[in-house]
């Protein structure tokens, strides 16, 4: 069967009234925990993570696709009414967003977010349908050396290319890549970094180490930085976009959407790139008179689709290779794998009506945001006036229950605490956190196809280089590593300041 008519199947499973309910809530939920300050989709997807459990995959699944939508919806809310972005990719949203809402079109740019970010996760979920069939058929012959290979890549790009800091990168790495360590050697049986405790025997869990991170860490943060007062909010309105708006809003909608989707499907993650890019294009492209740094409606809709693009694409890895690129990705694959369900080559053949109608359940939610939400917009601006410390003791109790709901143990409370001062030190030294997470979802998974690598060699290293296609990828990371060192010693001091002088406008 072709993957159109894959999808309109996905789409019939998925529209049954039990299913339009569990992704409305999940709209709901999504968008009541992404709009609170400093709190992105990944952290609204760990904290509500439990709340899936006891439904069967499928409905889990779907209440899920209406909680990521709804968190990144809550982010650019922030990002507009409070310059407060929830993630760093909503960081070029906030520059135009939160100066018109000053200029009183608050409406006008969630409206112009809300519909950039619909168009955009459509086709973006439409391009992952029709693309990741192939490549899954692909990725079935690839062999473990060249899956290692892919990972470190994935890794490498992450740390080194993507962060402000190679170093930081790196150190973040390190921490995940040494909590992925912790648990039974899965060859010798062998206990490693458990401290002799029984309860880490098993390894930690990555809703506890995410939970721990984003929801403890951010609270904590917050906490040191508290200031009692409500936040000082601006009047939204009913959203609504004229004329002007809309014409000088579809080309930057389209722009974004074909900026977006590759970096998504691409294994490096992040969509700080490509949102950066679009503000850039826009500022560009813009007519004299276009009134960007003084709150420009491109620089809101070409950024917003821009993330909301690399959103969908990054499924592309994630269903076709197992390879989660965002901290939001390695949420969706811990959802996934607490069911039995393990992303790779092969899920397309073994749960075929499972994935499509995830798909399917993509479009529902996307959809239902923008139906849903974009009436809401003045009740959820009304929320950001809750002050800090009933805010913030709010989530400390959710995230504590949602915690101890997964194995039901005190002790992952404490797991917990250790978690949220690790997710408070990153934030005080400027770490950044999506090398330390994918550090705990790929490194157990690296290790086992690097031993699978040398087993077949009979250990040999060589065993790692037996595929054309792990070759071709090493001289990738050698590229990704070599070039940025290069280009910025080829750079005079003049293009320094005039890239510095290009960001502060």
């Amino acid at each position: 069967m072709d993957t159109l008519g894959l999808l309109l199947d996905g789409l019939q499973s998925a529209l049954t009234l039990d299913n339009l309910a569990f992704a409305g809530i999940g709209v709901l939920l999504g968008t009541f925990v992404g709009v609170l300050p400093g709190i992105g989709p990944a952290m609204a997807l760990a904290l509500l993570l439990p709340v899936t459990y006891g439904l069967d995959p499928t409905q889990s699944l779907i209440m899920f696709a209406g909680i990521y939508y709804g968190g990144m919806y809550g982010g650019s809310t922030t990002s507009i009414l409070l310059n407060t972005p929830g993630e760093s990719a909503s960081v070029m949203t906030a520059i135009e967003g939160n100066k018109m809402a000053k200029g009183g079109r608050a409406a006008q740019a969630l409206a112009t977010a809300a519909i950039g970010s619909f168009i955009a996760g459509t086709i973006g979920t439409l391009l992952v349908a029709f693309f990741t069939p192939s490549i899954a058929d692909q990725a079935v012959k690839i062999g473990a050396p060249s899956y290692f290979a892919i990972m470190l890549l994935s890794l490498v790009l992450v740390t080194s290319v993507l962060g402000s800091s190679k170093i930081r990168g790196f150190v973040g790495l390190f921490m995940g890549l040494t909590i992925g360590l912790v648990g039974l050697d899965l060859s010798t049986g062998q206990a490693r970094l458990t401290l002799g405790t029984l309860e880490l025997a098993d390894g930690i869990g990555i809703v506890v180490v995410a939970v721990g991170v984003f929801a403890l860490g951010e609270a904590l943060w917050t906490a040191a930085h508290l200031r009692r007062k409500p936040l000082d909010v601006v009047p939204v309105g009913r959203p609504f976009m004229g004329r002007d708006d809309w014409s000088r809003s579809w080309r930057p909608w389209l722009r974004g959407t074909a900026l977006g989707f590759p970096f998504g499907a691409v294994p490096a993650g992040g969509a700080e790139t490509p949102t950066f890019l679009s503000y850039i294009a826009e500022r560009r492209l813009a007519k004299p008179g276009a009134g960007f740094g003084e709150g420009a409606i491109e620089g809101v809709a070409g950024p917003e689709a821009a993330n909301n693009a690399s959103a969908a694409g990054m499924f592309v890895p994630l269903l076709a290779l197992g390879l989660p690129v965002t901290a939001t990705a390695s949420i969706l694959l811990a959802a996934m794998q607490s069911y039995g369900i393990v992303p790779g080559p092969t899920l397309m053949a073994d749960q075929p009506d499972l994935v499509w109608t995830l798909l399917a359940s993509l479009l529902i939610g996307n959809t239902l945001l923008l139906l849903i939400n974009l009436p809401l917009a003045p009740l959820w601006a009304r929320l950001l006036t809750i002050p800090r410390p009933q805010l913030y003791a709010g989530i400390l109790f959710f995230a504590s229950l949602g915690a101890y709901s997964v194995n039901q143990d005190p002790f992952d409370l404490g797991l917990l605490l250790a978690f949220g001062l690790i997710g408070f030190a990153i934030r005080r030294f400027g770490i950044p956190v999506l090398p330390l997470i994918l550090g705990v979802i790929l490194g157990p998974l690296m290790e086992v196809k690097m031993r699978e690598a040398l087993d077949l060699s009979g250990g040999d290293i060589s065993g790692l280089f037996s595929e054309g296609l792990s070759i071709f990828v090493y001289g990738l990371i050698v590229l990704a590593i070599v070039v940025p060192v290069a280009l910025t010693r080829l750079r005079t001091p003049q293009d320094v300041v005039e890239e510095e002088e290009e960001v502060s406008r």
